[in-house]
Parts: C-alpha cells; sequence; structure tokens
C-alpha cells in the first residue's frame, strides 16, 4: 500500500483568513491559499487547481503506461486540466490532450485515452463529470 500525507494549517474565518499548504515530499512547504486564491485571482494555489494538476498528472502517467503497454513510445504528452467548481459543488474535469505519438492512428490513440480517463486512480477517485478533447501529432516537443 502507498500512502501520501499533505497538511493544512489555517487561521482566521473562511473569508478573512488564510491557510498554508504542506506536502510530506516538501514539493508544497506552507504554500499559501486563501478565500482570494480559491474565489477571486489572489496569489497563491487552491485546493481545485492541486485537484486539477493532480488529474492531468495522473492521466498523462497513465496513458504512458497504457501506450507502451500497447507497443507505442510516448515521445510527448501535454495534459491540461480545468477544474469547474458551481455554487460550491466541483462539477467537472476537463482534459485537454495534446500528444505526439509515432505510428499510432487516431482512433487507437482515443480509445487509449479513453481507458486512461476511465481508469487513472485520480478519475476513479473524483465523482464528477470528466471530458477530454484530444489534438495528436500536433503538438510541439518539449526540446522544440
Amino acid at each position: 500500500m502507498i500512502k501520501r500525507t499533505a497538511k493544512a494549517i489555517w487561521t482566521g474565518t473562511g473569508k478573512e483568513g488564510k491557510g498554508k499548504l504542506s506536502t510530506a515530499s516538501g514539493s508544497l512547504n506552507e504554500h499559501s491559499y486563501s478565500f482570494h486564491t480559491r474565489f477571486e485571482d489572489g496569489q497563491g494555489t487552491n485546493p481545485e487547481e492541486l485537484i486539477a494538476a493532480a488529474h492531468a498528472g495522473c492521466f498523462a502517467m497513465k496513458l504512458s503506461f497504457l501506450l507502451n503497454e500497447n507497443e507505442f513510445e510516448s515521445n510527448h504528452i501535454e495534459v491540461g486540466a480545468t477544474v469547474a467548481m458551481k455554487e460550491g459543488q466541483l462539477e467537472s474535469s476537463d482534459l485537454e490532450i495534446h500528444a505526439f505519438i509515432e505510428g499510432i492512428e487516431h482512433k487507437k490513440f482515443e480509445e487509449l485515452c479513453n481507458d486512461a480517463l476511465e481508469n487513472c486512480p485520480i478519475s476513479k477517485a473524483l465523482n464528477l463529470k470528466k471530458t477530454m478533447s484530444i489534438s495528436l501529432n500536433e503538438a510541439r516537443r518539449a526540446s522544440e
């Protein structure tokens, strides 16, 4: 079993207060969040942004594993995620996939993307609408 931990510290009221987020790995070390970073455009992070990052990262890794299992090499995969919240409820996570994969047909790539969307651990954990758009062999490689 793999366990990962994080900690949140909040001081003050919901609207006027402020918080710090930390992870055991140190990737986040007392990173600021507040009402303003969550519901406005304040400086810092917020839980929804972190969910979007987790979903994009998990999906990209799962897709890479699936490509490898199907004997394709993932030259470059870029996944953007947008998590939407309305009236205090998470509603959707929309993924935008840009990939450069040699020798794969669009239909097969779409099939593998659907598998990743259905089966990456973060997708499974998110009880909300999940959508994606796919761009194959149109993305710029990271090294360019």
